[in-house]
C-alpha cells in the first residue's frame, strides 16, 4: 500500500545541500530530518528548495553541508497552524538519495497526476504574460492527498483556465521557489519564499465532474 500512488507524484533533483539537517519529526522509531537544496536552473539562478528524509537513507553516504547530491521522491503537503491561520507547507519527501558531482545544470524535474480543486486563476503580467494558477490535489497512500500549487504560462495557461474543479489532469514541470515581499503592516514587510511546480506540460485526462 505504501507505494500504490507512487506513479502520481514523482520528482527527481540534483543539487547542493546549503544548510545543516535539522530533525522534523519520528514515525515509529524512524526519525526524519530536513535541509535546504540548492538546484541550479539553466538560465543560472537557483531554486532553494526543502528536502525531508529518513536517517536511514543517510548511513552509507556522505551528504552534509556542502555536499552534492541527487535524489528521488515524491512533493508532499502538510498544514502548519500559526498565528490563528492555517499555512499550506511543500517539502520534496526523499524516497532514494546518492551523492553526485557538481554538474553545470542541475536536475529537476517532476511529474504529478491529480485533480484540480479550485477553480484556475488566469491572469496576465505587466509584460503581458498569460499565466494560470491551479491547486491540484494528488492522491497518496492510506486515503491522504496532497496539495500542490502548479503554474502555467502561455499557451498551457490559456488552455488550463478553461479546465474544471474536478478535471483529472496530468502535468510534467520543474518545482521552483520564488521570493516575495509579505506587507504586515504600514512600517513593516516581511521576506517570504512561495513553492511551486512551473508546468511545461499539461495534458487533460478526464473531465468527469462528480454530480
Amino acid at each position: 500500500m505504501e507505494n500504490s500512488n507512487v506513479q502520481n507524484n514523482i520528482i527527481d533533483l540534483s543539487g547542493q545541500i546549503i544548510s545543516d539537517f535539522v530533525y522534523s519529526h519520528q514515525v515509529y522509531g524512524e526519525a526524519f530530518y530536513t535541509f535546504q537544496l540548492k538546484s541550479k536552473r539553466l538560465s543560472d539562478t537557483y531554486d532553494i528548495l526543502p528536502v525531508t528524509v529518513s536517517e536511514r537513507l543517510l548511513i552509507d553516504i556522505d551528504a552534509n553541508k556542502g555536499a552534492f547530491v541527487s535524489l528521488k521522491g515524491q512533493l508532499r503537503s502538510y498544514n502548519s497552524y500559526s498565528e490563528g491561520k492555517t499555512h499550506l507547507i511543500l517539502t520534496v519527501f526523499a524516497k532514494s538519495i546518492e551523492t553526485a558531482e557538481e554538474s553545470l545544470n542541475d536536475v529537476n524535474n517532476i511529474v504529478l497526476n491529480g485533480y484540480i480543486c479550485k477553480t484556475p486563476v488566469y491572469r496576465t503580467t505587466p509584460f503581458n504574460r498569460e499565466i494560470s494558477d491551479i491547486l491540484l490535489a494528488v492522491n497518496r497512500a492510506y486515503k491522504k492527498s496532497d496539495y500542490i500549487p502548479i503554474i502555467c504560462w502561455g499557451r498551457n495557461a490559456k488552455f488550463a483556465s478553461n479546465l474544471q474543479v474536478g478535471s483529472n489532469i496530468l502535468v510534467t514541470g520543474r518545482m521552483q521557489s520564488r521570493n516575495y515581499q509579505k506587507k504586515l503592516s504600514e512600517t513593516e514587510v516581511a521576506e517570504k519564499t512561495a513553492y511551486e511546480v512551473s508546468v511545461s506540460k499539461i495534458e487533460l485526462i478526464s473531465n468527469d465532474i462528480d454530480k
